[in-house]
């Protein structure tokens, strides 16, 4: 249940006629009066007498009878009640009772207030009302509306829970504004899933994922083909902007243009520009600087969520906050180049995030530069491949992204920040099933390998998660991936690693209890740790950017120290 209070008017009789009207796209059907101050009065469109003139001159007459010097200038409230999309459609009779409830809890009829304001409740659609009020009380007065949209928002929360209605978490006025019901209704006509404002902020987000200066951010926006104006000031610099669809016009036939404040916002001019304190110029040096191309990105993608992970668990507020919206971005640039088979839950975990990446606390930005420079060098490099070492790179910086995105939720629920947490929750389950579509073909094969192991490897393999994980090593041995953690162990130990060293070092990195999949976590990041390649089939059993022969069986005994390199002998 979503109440909003909209702006003030001055004319009851416009209001009136646009609730009954068709609407501004013929979305109005079977317009009707469901509830009123005074149950007895004329109700148009269903008896015949009735005008909207008459209800106008019952609603206006307190205000009316004052002195004009007297008369509020804006005296027309206007608070619209909606249903969730997932909600029954109620009865005329139980909007109106809610009709009711929301003129009691805002202060415009207190309940057993005889002299309350004068208020009507119109239906014209079936998942909502629109209730009209004049702010002048019978006795002349003034009602007291101080905080009557906050507490709208409390009675919607209660009429939930009476009516077994969706919980919506309560919000902080930092989500994006929905679309008006006159935009959905124009995207279903045109046979849309989404309305153009939802359109064009996803657009404007993904287009601002990395980017490193004004310039480069409006250069992406026309290249996806936006209408964009800009404002621009006396002096030349550029004060505001708005975009538009190319096919999305007005009844003139022009086009309907947004601000960027009107999508989300985070997307203004002056919160965008908040991003660029530090520039992401091309000499940063990478993390891997033998390795080029799209794994390499998504390499340094996982590194910077690794970072970023770290700060959230240690950081100030302002600075967790940045890396949390930085982490939207890196969703965006993911989504942006995936490949086909993981593209539609990598979007949706994108959009679903959005929501987690506001907040009151504001970001410290800056501190967002790792993920930043990420996300730019994921859109730089290119769409990955479905497999390969694109592919399988891609499954690693998922698999750590989930942490990111869990770790926000965690960080939210701390500070009540009810709606984010539930959003970065949304995204970590989008997350996951993306990374199974990833994950796949890579872990596959490493399982494959895995089972094909010499037995006395595998045992030695299983005695090195008993001595580096002792309490989780039951369940990481039991779980289907052992096999790809034993081969991974495998390489590792091929190039030179104490596989028992390795594991304990990777799960120090991070808690594994909150990993849906122990052994996959600890796959990734030992690959990555020990730098070999992600995809299994990709010069199997060396470094990224190095060369190393894999050991005969017989001087494999002998390399590194301590019993995990070493596999017990048979008798």
């Amino acid at each position: 249940m979503m109440p909003r209070v909209h702006k003030r008017g001055s004319e009851t009789i416009g209001l009136i006629r646009y609730l009954y009207g068709p609407g501004t796209h013929e979305e109005h059907v079977d317009p009707r009066l469901v509830a009123a101050f005074d149950p007895l009065i004329p109700a148009p469109c269903r008896d015949p007498s009735a005008t909207y003139k008459q209800l106008q001159r019952l609603l206006d007459q307190p205000v009316n009878a004052l002195p004009v010097d007297r008369r509020p200038k804006k005296h027309v409230w206007h608070l619209s009640v909606r249903a969730s999309p997932e909600d029954p459609i109620l009865s005329d009779d139980h909007w109106a009772a809610i009709a009711r409830r929301m003129v009691a809890a805002t202060g415009i009829a207190p309940d057993g207030d005889h002299a309350a304001c004068r208020w009507a409740a119109v239906r014209h659609a079936d998942d909502h009302i629109h209730i009209i009020a004049t702010l002048v009380r019978d006795d002349g007065r003034r009602p007291r509306l101080n905080n009557e949209a906050r507490r709208a928002q409390a009675e919607a929360r209660a009429i939930e829970v009476d009516y077994g209605l969706r919980r919506v978490s309560p919000g902080d006025g930092t989500a994006a504004k929905r679309p008006t019901s006159a935009e959905r209704h124009k995207a279903e006509r045109r046979g849309q899933q989404r309305t153009p404002r939802e359109e064009l902020r996803e657009t404007v987000r993904r287009s601002v994922a990395g980017a490193a200066s004004e310039e480069e951010f409006f250069n992406r926006l026309a290249a996806v083909g936006l209408l964009i104006r800009r404002r621009i000031a006396p002096s030349g610099d550029t004060l505001g902007y708005t975009v538009a669809l190319p096919g999305d016009l007005n009844a003139m036939g022009e086009p309907i243009f947004y601000s960027g404040s009107k999508l989300a916002p985070d997307l203004s001019l002056p919160r965008i520009r908040e991003r660029w304190t530090q520039t992401l110029d091309d000499n940063t040096p990478s993390v891997l600087p033998s390795a080029t191309g799209v794994a390499s990105a998504r390499r340094r993608a996982t590194t910077a969520a690794w970072q970023a992970l770290l700060v959230i668990d240690h950081g100030d507020d302002g600075m967790i906050a940045a890396q949390i919206a930085a982490t939207g971005e890196v969703l965006d640039a993911l989504a942006k180049t995936s490949a086909a088979h993981t593209r539609h839950e990598l979007q949706a975990a994108a959009t679903a995030f959005e929501r987690a990446s506001r907040s009151h606390i504001r970001a410290a930005r800056g501190h967002d530069h790792a993920l930043r420079r990420a996300a730019r060098d994921l859109v730089h490099s290119g769409s990955a491949f479905g497999q390969g070492e694109d592919g399988a790179t891609t499954a690693m910086a998922i698999d750590m992204v989930i942490f990111l995105a869990i770790a926000a939720a965690n960080w939210h629920a701390k500070k009540q920040h009810a709606q984010q947490a539930e959003a970065a929750h949304q995204a970590a389950a989008h997350l996951r099933a993306a990374y199974q579509a990833a994950a796949r073909h890579p872990m596959a094969l490493l399982h494959q390998r895995g089972s094909h192991l010499a037995p006395a490897w595998q045992r030695h393999h299983a005695t090195a998660v008993r001595q580096a994980l002792p309490e989780l090593a039951d369940q990481i041995l039991a779980e289907p991936g052992w096999p790809a953690l034993a081969a991974t162990l495998d390489d590792a130990r091929t190039v030179g690693h104490n596989p028992t060293t390795l594991l304990t070092q990777a799960a120090a990195r991070r808690e594994l209890n909150s990993a849906e999949r122990m052994s996959d976590v600890l796959v990734w990041r030992l690959r990555r740790m020990a730098g070999l390649p992600a995809d299994p089939q990709n010069s199997q059993g060396r470094r990224v950017g190095c060369t190393h022969a894999r050991p005969s069986p017989e001087r494999a005994a002998h390399i590194g120290t301590g019993p995990a390199n070493n596999p017990p002998r048979r008798r």
